[in-house]
């Protein structure tokens, strides 16, 4: 089985290069599942049922996301019905949405980190009551982790090595080099990246952002304009067993 992730999608320069790249990408591969994450597609923040839309119409399987899923109050009505968008697990209980499903024979997670974030559940115990309660569950098992300390996303992969097919890390928009097939044979990366502006800081307007480092005053930060990069993993699992074969990054750019 082949699954492409695609690294934080950053507003409609990110949603164009999906839309532009995604469709010649699964037939180069011939790609049995793609995941996004699209918590950033609408404007930046969030995402609405139009934006999820658009990357769906455009070969995306799953749509994941993280701490901006309430960010377009839109979208939440959506997250109970049929469209394929994940909120974290490990969200506290009774809230909207679901953290997993069962996509083919793949089943796809989406977990959030604690540490600089929020007070969230412990995304470790989150995927043990998983895997220990859901049953029958397909042996490829793909989790986004959508963290910000480099420590406890490798501590998740280290985890979760040999019982999960990849531990994919979202959420800084900066790809990291750590591309690896674990010791019991599980795909990780730290951070697979953004795909949105190049001249940006991480997809955001860069003088916005100089601004408000500068005055600390609050303001609402537009999406960066220019060239636009594609980060993403292709995992290659063996879909019997679920232990990775290969994790390779793919990088493309996309003028404007």
């Amino acid at each position: 089985m082949l699954v492409l992730a695609v690294g934080d999608v950053i507003g409609k320069p990110g949603r164009r290069a999906v839309n532009k790249l995604l469709p010649d990408l699964r037939r180069q591969y011939g790609l049995d599942l793609v995941i996004v994450n699209a918590e950033n597609v609408a404007g930046g923040l969030g995402l609405t049922s139009t934006t999820a839309k658009e990357l769906l119409d455009a070969g995306v399987d799953v749509l994941t996301s993280g701490n901006h899923i309430w960010a377009q109050k839109e979208i939440i009505p959506y997250l109970d019905q049929e469209m394929p968008i994940l909120r974290p697990l490990n969200y506290p209980p009774g809230v909207p949405g679901r953290g997993y499903i069962v996509k083919g024979q793949a089943l796809v997670v989406n977990l959030i980190g604690r540490t600089f974030m929020e007070n969230f559940d412990c995304p470790f115990r989150a995927m043990e009551q998983l895997l220990t309660e859901l049953k029958p569950k397909p042996p490829v098992i793909i989790v986004d982790f959508h963290a910000e300390a480099t420590s406890e996303k490798i501590a998740l992969g280290r985890y979760l090595d040999g019982r999960v097919s990849a531990v994919l890390g979202t959420h800084t928009h900066v790809g990291t080099i750590d591309t690896q097939l674990l010791p019991q044979g599980t795909a990780y990366v730290t951070d697979i990246g953004m795909t949105g502006p190049v001249d940006s800081v991480i997809g955001v307007d860069t003088e916005a952002v100089i601004d408000r480092f500068l005055t600390m005053i609050p303001r609402r930060l537009p999406v960066g304009k220019g060239k636009t990069i594609f980060n993403a993993v292709l995992v290659s699992i063996d879909k019997d067993n679920g232990k990775a074969i290969s994790i390779d990054r793919i990088h493309r750019e996309v003028e404007p």
